[in-house]
């Protein structure tokens, strides 16, 4: 005898089908929530913020000697390293780049930045003694590097607060996360002209792909 045979259920085709469908809209759904996840985990460790940008046009002088100044801190939780300031669209050269942070001096992020004076050259004056404390006030804590000028922050040659020794910058400026600079740039003859003065401009300030470009007025010294 021929032994009994019995009928076993299966998967019909169309159920089978729409749980192909379902697995891979499921699958397809954490893919896209996994990729925006680490997009939004990247864009929010990459971080700068920018204050007290300044832009200044000697409007005495027949070049037009002009300077720029700007505070820029790192509120990310990576290393950034500023390396872009245009004024107009020109990118100002790293030669013409100076910069104060904790390490050579006292950068305070919410000072107001003033030019000081002007060598006639085109370079800033140093302040030989802007707070009245003798020729020890010319040394920089900490600082390693010869300064090349300083600048009186709150302008009281007799005292306040500490001045800030500006070095030459070589290349992009590091920053550590939480870390602030000052940068005072020095624009290249022609970007501003003599009858800018009370005009608008834009500074844009990038460090990698993270920043942006600020309008201000343009002051005369």
């Amino acid at each position: 005898m021929f032994p009994r045979t019995h009928k076993r259920k299966a998967i019909s085709t169309v159920l089978t089908t729409m749980i192909i469908l379902v697995a891979s809209v499921v699958l397809g759904t954490g893919v896209v929530i996994y990729g925006t996840s680490l997009f939004q985990t990247g864009a929010q460790s990459e971080s700068i913020s920018t204050q007290g940008v300044k832009l200044w046009v000697n409007s005495t002088s027949a070049t037009g000697i002009s300077w720029g100044a700007a505070a820029v801190r790192n509120t990310g939780d990576k290393l950034e390293s500023v390396d872009t300031i245009k004024v107009r669209g020109v990118a100002v050269p790293y030669s013409s780049w100076y910069y104060a942070n904790t390490t050579n001096s006292l950068a305070n992020i919410q000072d107001q930045f003033v030019y000081g004076s002007n060598d006639g050259t085109g370079l800033l004056k140093n302040y030989a003694n802007p707070s009245g404390a003798g020729a020890s006030a010319d040394s920089c804590t900490g600082n390693t590097a010869t300064p090349a000028f300083f600048i009186d922050v709150d302008g009281n040659a007799a005292g306040g607060k500490p001045k800030m020794c500006f070095i030459a910058a070589s290349g992009p400026i590091s920053l550590k996360p939480g870390d602030s600079a000052v940068i005072y740039f020095h624009m290249a003859n022609g970007v501003l002209s003599t009858v800018d003065a009370g005009a608008t401009s834009s500074v844009s300030l990038y460090a990698g792909k993270v920043g942006a470009p600020t309008t201000v007025t343009i002051a005369n010294p």
